[in-house]
């Protein structure tokens, strides 16, 4: 059994680590509601916009002429997965739960023969990936240095994957990001962005639009971008559910934090009980004696 100074000295690392923690889940919470708001306000847009590109699509799809972004390149021997992250750990399985996703899509793909290729956002996920797909990664984005996530950010992603799809580099371009539900619960998605693939909304009705100069050419304008707004989504939903996820395993910290400082402290009376106890018997037995 650990000597009292031990006991003690555990008992004050564990409560300075419950502060820690505390500190962290109460940081999350409040990056949480910006980054929930972010995500919420974001939807309608995106829904919007998938609508519109739904119309135009459906007229366009198949048809000679059609836009490569939709089109595809005719074959899907190459596929690029963009694996979104985030760039600071301590959010229990949020991180882990794409990367297993994006595992299993790889190794779908290569049993199939295809060739895969990775593009990674974010820190945690790259660490994760490069210890067995590190030949296959072609490049990484760092948002570290980023302080609020802007359209901009997504806007650079999404150019970069369009230019290497333009250059012939894959022929299939898949996401993979968290979607976020509630605090508690953050769904691993995937999402192919080339081609492009637009589903409007269940139960919603197809608005009708007149286009001018024509369908055609608007929706060649529109694709990168409604490319561009995919990927701000999938990192507006990545940020949301990024701090839903620390916020809960920091809160679980700090509650087995609070459980474990309760029963060192029970230790700790009882191994100083004893202690006093075996004091006085030495004391009564030396009284005794004489």
């Amino acid at each position: 059994m650990p000597n009292l100074k031990d006991l003690k000295t555990r008992i004050e690392s564990v409560k300075n680590t419950r502060k820690i923690t505390k500190a962290m889940q109460m940081v999350a919470a409040a990056k949480l509601r910006r980054a929930q708001e972010a995500a919420e306000a974001g939807r309608p847009y995106a829904d919007r916009m998938n609508a519109v590109m739904a119309n135009l699509a459906g007229a366009s799809a198949g048809a000679e002429g059609a836009p490569k972004l939709l089109a595809g390149s005719g074959d899907d021997k190459v596929h690029l997965l963009v694996v979104a992250t985030s760039e600071r750990g301590l959010c229990g399985g949020f991180n882990s739960s794409i990367v297993k996703m994006a595992r299993a899509k790889a190794a779908e793909l290569l049993a199939d023969g295809k060739t895969v290729k990775m593009l990674t956002v974010g820190k945690k996920g790259r660490e994760q990936l490069k210890r067995e797909y590190a030949d296959i990664m072609i490049d990484h984005v760092d948002l570290s240095d980023v302080k609020r996530l802007g359209y901009v950010n997504a806007q650079g992603i999404a150019t970069d994957v369009v230019d290497r799809f333009n250059a012939g580099e894959f022929d299939v371009a898949t996401i993979f990001y968290n979607k976020f539900e509630t605090v508690m619960s953050q769904i691993p998605t995937e999402l192919q962005l080339i081609p492009a693939k637009f589903e409007a909304q269940e139960g919603a009705e197809a608005p009708f639009y007149e286009y001018e100069p024509g369908e055609d050419e608007i929706l060649a304008e529109l694709l990168p971008r409604a490319l561009a707004t995919q990927v701000f989504t999938a990192l507006l939903e990545n940020g949301a559910s990024e701090q839903g996820a620390r916020m809960s395993a920091m809160d679980n910290a700090t509650r087995n934090a609070g459980e474990m400082i309760d029963k060192l402290t029970i230790v700790y009376n009882r191994s100083r009980q004893a202690a006093i106890t075996n004091e006085l018997i030495e004391i009564i037995s030396g009284a005794e004696a004489l």
